[in-house]
């Protein structure tokens, strides 16, 4: 079932016609359609599992495969996302520019592209990688799209809590390709990013809150303030520091990998406490700050893959 279909371009906007849309810039706006920077977060996250699943370097030519895979599965489920939200799109400053708001890109070539994205990349896992990646790729396909994007986003300030597990199953799969099995293991790692995943987008929901609250997305900072969404954002953050310290037994980890999640951990919460205190003390605009976590949330995330990694590398 999918949302009934609506203008693609905001009011008043033309939006371009067939004859203006040059194909280097068609070219441009699909590829803009599986959101290529979310996915480099994803691709961090899937990497460095393979290299702690194979307790070492594993084979390249794999991690070509699931990286190639996982782009095209990741893409399909931005894109049917695209197509879904294409309606409150144009209402906000952030993604005004997307390419079914813009024309550049119409509603039934996008829902064509993702589909095919959806269906090459599970053929592409079943025949080169195995049917448990593939099974996997699925449902992070399914989840993302239709119980995040239709069943939650306009639903609950939850949202980006339950719908951040989409995000979540890239570990999965990357350790899935190189075993063709489960273990506890990657589900650490899968909960690390579940609960890296609220305080990571709660800080630029609090920056887009006028926006969100002008397309009718209930995201925690619209309902319920920044005091509130600062104190949720320090509990998430110990939850998660936390849990990536259970890598450590659960894996065997060396040394290196329970050193640095500590000390990025330590500099997480730092930051987390720090927006926290500027909440409580009623800062607005520049000087809350918010964006300052945000963006070291994507550092964090990265260093500690990184010593996911490392570790087995130097250890294994």
């Amino acid at each position: 079932m999918f949302v009934t279909a609506v203008e693609s371009r905001p009011a008043g906007l033309a939006g371009p016609t067939r004859g203006s849309r040059p194909p280097a810039a068609r070219v441009l706006a699909f590829v803009a359609l599986t959101k290529p920077r979310i996915i480099e977060l994803l691709l961090i996250s899937t990497i460095p599992v393979m290299f702690l699943a194979a307790k070492g370097l594993p084979d390249l030519s794999l991690v070509l495969v699931v990286c190639f895979g996982g782009y095209l599965s990741a893409g399909s489920a931005n894109a049917f996302n695209m197509y879904l939200d294409r309606d409150i799109d144009r209402l906000m400053h952030r993604t005004e520019r997307r390419p079914l708001v813009t024309g550049m890109v119409s509603p039934r070539e996008c829902l064509a592209f993702a589909t095919a994205l959806g269906v090459i990349s599970t053929v592409w896992f079943w025949v080169l990688v195995n049917p448990l990646s593939a099974g996997l790729s699925v449902l992070a396909i399914f989840y993302y799209v239709v119980v995040y994007t239709m069943m939650l986003k306009r639903r609950t300030p939850q949202n980006i809590v339950w719908g951040g597990i989409a995000g979540c199953m890239q570990v999965l799969i990357g350790w899935t390709a190189v075993t063709n099995s489960l273990a506890w293991a990657p589900f650490v790692l899968f909960m690390v990013i579940f609960f890296w995943t609220p305080p990571h987008y709660w800080p630029l929901s609090m920056k887009c809150a006028d926006d969100y609250a002008n397309a009718g997305v209930p995201m925690l900072p619209v309902v319920a303030g920044n005091k509130v969404v600062a104190k949720q954002i320090v509990v998430y953050s110990w939850v998660m520091v936390a849990t990536s310290l259970l890598l450590w037994p659960t894996a065997d980890t060396g040394w290196l990998y329970p050193a640095a999640a500590l000390v990025l951990g330590v500099a997480w919460l730092y930051e987390a406490h720090a927006l926290n205190r500027r909440a409580k003390a009623e800062e607005t605009g520049a000087k809350l700050k918010e964006m300052r976590l945000f963006h070291w949330s994507i550092t964090y995330l990265t260093l500690l893959f990184v010593a996911v990694a490392v570790d087995p590398v130097i250890f294994g």
